[in-house]
């Protein structure tokens, strides 16, 4: 039955996909659904019928080889040098309307020639008039047919660049196999019902190898109390399947997150005791053997593994079936335990060899020559445990008839899975999600469908348009540089959070520059920086005096004046933060006085450390303002050194 990729939910590492499909039940109620990528996770498939009485009661994911669909890329580079034959000619098209209105611009009034003997003639008015009114309606009828012709160059070159993607996105991806894997989901569906009419079936599943990331791009007008805030976002997959057309949701969440519930251990008083063996193991029924003696009757029985010698290789009479051949289950257990851990196979909690808990059923041992020499009885093995792989009772599968461990159950082999590789590096300013989203999840849809082809690169596509509140403000750390930068206060007024990701910022139409957001959760506020404001100037001066105080002199003063200069030379009026920092000290003995005027931020941050002080200035435009502070640090005497509290 033929699917179609329908939605997409890309998470933080991995994506969940899921797929439709329309059709009539086969009368055996098996129902295949090709052309699933091999990454796809078999623990993730979950299937869904919509049918009057219909119900699924098994999903089996089969892998198999299929012959590749005949090369493409002749077909796109005919495509491609199609859209570049269009624009050449839309270019050519252009050009001519421009030569057309350079000769139409040069077109000027050429009196006759005088002889030497004639008078001057009167210039006529009306006819240079009639001239330069011909030659300006021509121009605005030439100017409009070359506006459109550009606009046809642009989208003739969009076409171009759309075509030549597609066939470097090919070029990359095909293979020179004529065969390709691919994976089928089987679907047994059973009613209770007639059953009849075609139903609607909808697959989902799990697939590595998707990420995303995202970005914004914000246009601001100066003067403004609002902007616009684009929210996008950069996607790479390489899950093995183009998504054309399909729904994109992108989520912060973990895909891959355990939900099983945590193991407590009992911590107990008194003599200790051994721990209890992991349960969930048996021992493998009776009479597997003869479960496949009808298969092993009606088709040749595939090659066994010969069997083990003990002491060494088989000698020639030790063969499969002889009189001198024994079993292990006829040896002690000390020596059955002692061979399966020399040959290797698992063993299973209480010295037993696991049967049908995931090992194969012993083979046949070969007995020793008569010749040779007696081995010595081997050490007694270690408690035998099994590994975390044979516990895993979800990951078992029960083996087929030609499996080497038929009948038992082992783990499922690993299948092929596409990831990104390593050096898929993220863009610049970018966070993860699931390091920016913090406690919260958040899901965001795109308003129209989207096509990410699985070359592992990132495209970006656009979710939607956000209201945003943004207040400019100006912040300068004349201690540190006297330089004044550009800032933007954000205010997330929606209901969701916005990610810390790059935003791209275009102040009246013209791009700015590429800046950090950081995360803002709903009704909280930001910072964005827009770098050096040139027209608003700060100048710092400083003074020291030093003296001392008390009845006897012994306290030291040392007295710090702070004067600052702003100037506005912009045409508007501005607010300038001024960022400047006093002493700390847990000292009882050491006084600290700060002048007024000055006000410590609401908390401490990475941006305002313990000893910020913040003022807040109102520039009008071209204006200027003067700012003093400053404070007094007084030490006592005796815990001073002779000169060494002086400063520069």
């Amino acid at each position: 039955m033929e699917s179609v990729l329908d939605e997409v939910v890309v998470y933080a590492a991995g994506a969940l996909c899921r797929r439709r499909a329309h059709g009539a039940v086969p009368a055996d109620g098996q129902v295949r659904l090709t052309g699933l990528p091999v990454a796809l996770d078999p623990a993730s498939v979950r299937a869904t019928v919509r049918g009057a009485g219909w119900r699924v009661t098994e999903a089996r994911v089969e892998y198999a080889a299929e012959v590749r669909a005949a090369d493409r890329r002749p077909e796109l580079r005919r495509v491609w040098e199609l859209a570049q034959r269009e624009y050449d000619a839309a270019r050519a098209r252009e050009r001519r309307g421009e030569e057309r209105i350079a000769e139409l611009t040069a077109l000027r009034a050429v009196p006759p020639p005088r002889r030497r003997d004639e008078p001057h003639r009167r210039t006529p008015a009306d006819a240079w008039l009639e001239l330069a009114d011909f030659v300006a309606a021509r121009l605005t009828v030439l100017q409009a047919e070359v506006a459109r012709l550009t606009e046809q160059r642009l989208l003739a070159a969009h076409a171009v660049e759309i075509a030549q993607e597609r066939l470097e996105s090919a070029a990359d991806t095909e293979h020179a196999a004529s065969t390709t894997t691919t994976a089928t989901v089987l679907l047994a569906l059973a009613t209770d019902g007639p059953g009849a009419g075609p139903v609607d079936l909808e697959l989902e599943y799990g697939v590595p190898g998707a990420r995303w990331v995202p970005t914004y791009r914000l246009s601001y007008r100066q003067g403004d109390s609002g902007g616009h805030l684009v929210l996008r976002a950069s996607v790479a997959q390489r899950t093995g399947e183009d998504w054309t057309g399909v729904r994109l949701g992108l989520s912060t969440a973990d895909l891959q997150r355990r939900t099983d519930l945590p193991r407590l251990h009992s911590v107990r008083i008194g003599r200790r005791q051994a721990a209890p063996a992991p349960s969930g193991w048996r021992e493998a029924p009776t009479g597997l053997g003869e479960l496949f003696a009808a298969y092993d009757a009606a088709a040749p029985r595939p090659e066994r593994p010969r069997p083990y010698a003990i002491g060494g290789a088989a000698s020639a009479g030790a063969v499969a079936g002889s009189d001198e051949t024994v079993s292990r289950r006829s040896m002690s257990p000390v020596r059955a335990r002692a061979s399966m851990a020399r040959d290797g196979a698992p063993q299973a909690p209480g010295g037993a060899p696991q049967g049908y808990g995931g090992a194969p059923p012993p083979a046949p041992m070969a007995a020793p020559a008569a010749s040779a020499p007696a081995a010595p009885p081997p050490p007694e093995p270690a408690a035998p445990h099994p590994g975390a792989g044979w516990l895993d009772y979800a990951a078992l599968t029960l083996q087929g008839p030609t499996g080497p461990r038929r009948g038992q159950l082992a783990p499922a082999p690993q299948q092929h899975r596409a990831v990104l590789p390593p050096t898929a590096a993220l863009p610049p300013h970018t966070v993860p999600p699931r390091r920016s989203a913090g406690s919260f999840d958040q899901r965001f849809d795109t308003a129209a469908p989207v096509d990410l082809p699985s070359d592992g690169g990132w495209h970006t596509v656009t979710i939607g348009e956000l209201p945003l509140s943004l207040e400019p403000e100006y912040v300068c750390v004349p201690s540190v540089e006297e330089t004044v930068y550009g800032t933007l206060l954000l205010t997330n007024s929606t209901d969701r959070a916005l990610l810390a990701g790059p935003v791209e910022v275009s102040v009246d139409g013209d791009f700015l520059r590429t800046a950090a957001l950081p995360t803002l959760a709903p009704g909280a506020t930001g910072r964005l920086g827009l770098g050096v404001a040139e027209g608003v100037r700060v100048a710092r001066r400083t003074e020291l005096h030093e003296s001392t105080a008390g009845l006897r002199g012994n306290t030291l003063v040392l007295d710090h004046r702070v004067h600052l200069e702003l100037a506005n030379r912009l045409a508007r009026p501005v607010t300038v933060e001024v960022r400047e920092r006093v002493p700390v000290t847990t000292e009882p003995d050491v006084k600290i006085q700060e002048r007024p005027g000055w006000a410590a931020p609401d908390e401490p941050s990475e941006d305002c450390p313990p000893g910020t002080r913040l003022r807040r200035v109102e520039l009008p435009a071209h204006g200027r303002a003067e700012l003093d502070g400053g404070y007094e640090i007084r030490i006592p005497a005796a815990q001073t050194l002779q000169g060494g509290d002086r400063r520069n």
